[in-house]
């Protein structure tokens, strides 16, 4: 396809995940306590002429950081310049975006925790004072010179909050917010929201069942949401519990969301390793994966439905597991939980 031809589609197609993402505190599902909370931040900011002071948002992917981030620079009638911890690679870069930042923006800095620890050390006095201090030269002839800063407010967004030293967490001086996994209930709003504005019909009991493999994450509702859609429109058919279940069937995603990846190392654990418990890099071994992927990526969700335990002695299966993969438990399997 040519570039002409692609520049004829409207927005919404090009950029989806953009076109889903709520604009106001009104269309924002979920984390009821966190907009509570923000919206005072930033009706007091508003009132006093000042920008809101800086915030810290962390929690797994897809929770909402990012479209905290565009609301807020809506609500104050900011502008909104983003970046990540990993572009920013040198001071230079950091000076740069603040330079170029104007009165009252909000910096929106994703993946906070991978900063550059120099970086981090010239931010220090950018989000207490607004002042950026640049060292010119080496040796006897390096001097400092002092940058005013236009007020702004910095937000930041990460996944992994033990990473982010304490000297950086304690100048978000707004708040540090934790977004939580979101309910079955508020999933299920999401996705009717989405379907309205993707101009898709679906049925109750098939947004039910979207939302209840969704894993609770209002990103992958979406992406889900837009596959079944993707599916009934080849198939012709209707957006029913049928046409879902058939979709997610194909794409290796079961009730209860788990995807081949993980059912895969339940089983392994329950074939290879009676069970367990079975050490981590043993289960890496097995599988041919790498540990971190196995630690940060499956495991939480996992442990958060009860299928998988983290023993003194390494990774147990529960009975709900066995029932999930339907196998049958083994009798001490209370005592290779303890």
């Amino acid at each position: 396809m040519s570039r002409n031809e692609d520049a004829s589609f409207p927005p919404q197609d090009q950029f989806l995940d953009s076109a889903l993402r709520p604009p106001s505190w009104d269309e924002y599902i979920g984390q009821e306590n966190i907009k509570t909370n923000l919206k005072i931040l930033l009706s007091a900011a508003k009132e006093r002429k000042h920008p809101p002071e800086h915030l810290l948002f962390y929690g797994a992917p897809g929770l909402g950081k990012t479209t905290l981030a565009h609301i807020i620079a809506r609500e104050i009638n900011s502008g909104l310049k983003m970046t990540s911890g990993p572009a920013i690679e040198r001071i230079g870069d950091l000076a740069s975006i603040l330079t170029n930042l104007s009165p009252h923006d909000v910096l929106f800095i994703d993946e906070a925790h991978r900063l550059n620890k120099m970086v981090e050390e010239v931010l220090y006095p950018a989000m207490e004072s607004g002042i950026l201090h640049i060292i010119i030269g080496k040796g006897p002839g390096a001097r400092t010179i002092q940058l005013d800063l236009p007020p702004f407010t910095l937000v930041a967004a990460t996944t992994r909050i033990a990473l982010i030293s304490s000297p950086l967490r304690s100048r978000f001086s707004g708040g540090i917010y934790q977004l939580e996994f979101y309910s079955e209930e508020d999933i299920k709003k999401i996705i009717h929201r989405s379907s309205q504005i993707l101009g898709i019909k679906i049925h109750d009991d098939a947004a039910d069942e979207v939302a209840k493999r969704s894993r609770r994450i209002p990103r992958l509702a979406n992406q889900l949401l837009k596959r079944v859609r993707d599916y009934a429109q080849v198939k012709k058919k209707n957006l029913t519990k049928e046409t879902v279940d058939e979709a997610l069937s194909l794409l290796g995603i079961d009730i209860l969301g788990l995807q081949l990846s993980d059912k895969k190392i339940l089983e392994t654990i329950i074939t290879k390793f009676s069970g367990g418990p079975v050490g981590l890099s043993t289960i890496a071994l097995a599988l041919s994966e790498d540990e971190g992927t196995i630690e940060e990526v499956y495991e939480p969700y996992l442990i958060q439905m009860g299928l998988l335990e983290k023993t003194p002695r390494g990774r147990v299966v529960t009975e709900k597991a066995y029932i999930h993969v339907g196998i049958p438990a083994p009798e001490d399997l209370q005592r290779k939980l303890l």
